[in-house]
C-alpha cells in the first residue's frame, strides 16, 4: 500500500474520570491526542506504511513520545523540533470534543508557531502516496494556516492524493479569521473530503436543508446529505470521494458520494457508548484504507462506518481495532 503522510498538531489529552475527585486523588490519566495522529495510529495498526509530521519542542518528553510512536511503526523522521511547548486539552472520559466541557491549552504551541519555509515539503513528501490534513490545523493561527496551504500546494504539485477532514471546533478559530475565510482555499486541493452537513455549512458555505439531526429520520438525513454533496462536487471538482457521518442518539451511519452515485452504509445501533473522542478520525482512517484497497464504493463506506462505530467502544483517542474486528462488525 502507498505510504500515508499525516500532518497536524500532536496533543497531550488529560482525561479525568467523570465525577471523580481527581485533584484530591492526584490522578488524571493522559494519552496522546490529535486528529491526524489518531488517523496515523489507526493506519499503522492496520499495517499501512505511515509517516507523521508535527512540531514539538526539543526536550525529553518529545523524545519519549517519538520512541512510543516509532514502536507503533509510525515514521517520525519528518517531525519538526521547534518552539517551547506542546498543545494540551482537557476532556473528561466519554465527553464530546464539541462539548463545552473541553478545555484547550494550545496557545503558542510549537505547531501553532510554525512558519512557512520551516518544513521542506518536497523533501518530506518524497515516496509518499497519500497526504492527510484536517481543518483543526487551520483553526489555530495565521502562520499554521499558511503552512497547511504550503503543504497542500506541494502535495498537489507532486500528484499526491489529498484528504481533508472538516473537523469543526468552535472553541478554536480565535485568531481573527472565520472558517469560511480560510477553508475554501484549502479544500480546493482535496481529492477526499470528510465531514458532516453542518461542518460543511460552517466551513464551506454549503447550506444544509436540515438544521439539526434531532427528530430527523435516516432517510431525511441521507437526502440532505445527497443535496449537500451534489453542491460540494460542483464547487470542488477535484474531490472524487465525499463522505459524511451521522451519529444520532442510538444510531450511526455514513454516506459516501463517489462520481455521481451516493452509497449509504449499514445502520449501526448504538448502545452503552464508552468514548466519543476519535470516532471521526477512525472513520477517516477506515475510508483511506478502503480507498487504497480499491474496495467497491459500498464496501468503502461500510468499512469506514464500522471502524468509526467500533471506536465508540474504546478508551483513548486512537483505535486499537483490528481489520478482522471491523469486518466482523460489518458482517
Amino acid at each position: 500500500m502507498d505510504k500515508v503522510f499525516c500532518f497536524g498538531e500532536i496533543l497531550l489529552h488529560y482525561s479525568p474520570k467523570v465525577n471523580s475527585d481527581f485533584i484530591a486523588n492526584q490522578n488524571m490519566p493522559f494519552c496522546l491526542g490529535g486528529a491526524e495522529l489518531n488517523v496515523a495510529t489507526a493506519l499503522a495498526n492496520w499495517e499501512v506504511p505511515v509517516a507523521y509530521c508535527t512540531a514539538m519542542p526539543d526536550n525529553f518528553l518529545s523524545k519519549a513520545i517519538i520512541t512510543n510512536l516509532s514502536s507503533k511503526h509510525i515514521d517520525t523522521s519528518a517531525i519538526n523540533f521547534s518552539g517551547n511547548r506542546m498543545g494540551v486539552f482537557y476532556l473528561a472520559q466519554g465527553m464530546d470534543m464539541k462539548n463545552a466541557a473541553v478545555v484547550f491549552d494550545r496557545a503558542n504551541s510549537s505547531f501553532a508557531n510554525l512558519q512557512k519555509g520551516m518544513i521542506d515539503w518536497e523533501k518530506q513528501l518524497q515516496g509518499i502516496g497519500w497526504f492527510h490534513i484536517t481543518a483543526i490545523s487551520a483553526s489555530l493561527t495565521t502562520s499554521a494556516t499558511e503552512v497547511c496551504l504550503e503543504a497542500l500546494k506541494a502535495a498537489s504539485a507532486m500528484g499526491i492524493p489529498i484528504s481533508i477532514d472538516l473537523n469543526y471546533r468552535p472553541k478554536l478559530w480565535q485568531y481573527g479569521k472565520t472558517p469560511l475565510e480560510v477553508m475554501p482555499e484549502l479544500v480546493q486541493y482535496a481529492n477526499v473530503i470528510m465531514g458532516n452537513l453542518w461542518a460543511v455549512e460552517k466551513m464551506l458555505g454549503v447550506q444544509s436543508t436540515i438544521k439539526e439531526s434531532a427528530g430527523c429520520s435516516a432517510e431525511q438525513l441521507n437526502n440532505a446529505a445527497k443535496e449537500s454533496m451534489k453542491e460540494l462536487s460542483v464547487l470542488y471538482p477535484k474531490a472524487q470521494h465525499i463522505a459524511y457521518t451521522f451519529r444520532l442518539a442510538d444510531e450511526y451511519h455514513g454516506v459516501l458520494k463517489q462520481e455521481d452515485q451516493c452509497y449509504i452504509s449499514q445502520l449501526h445501533t448504538l448502545d452503552n457508548i464508552i468514548n466519543i473522542v476519535g470516532s471521526g478520525d477512525c472513520f477517516m482512517a477506515g475510508l483511506i484504507f478502503a480507498i487504497q484497497q480499491n474496495k467497491t464504493p459500498q464496501d468503502k463506506i461500510n468499512f469506514a462506518a464500522a471502524a468509526g462505530v467500533g471506536k465508540l467502544y474504546e478508551l483513548g483517542d486512537a483505535t486499537h481495532q483490528t481489520i478482522e474486528q471491523i469486518k466482523k462488525r460489518i458482517s
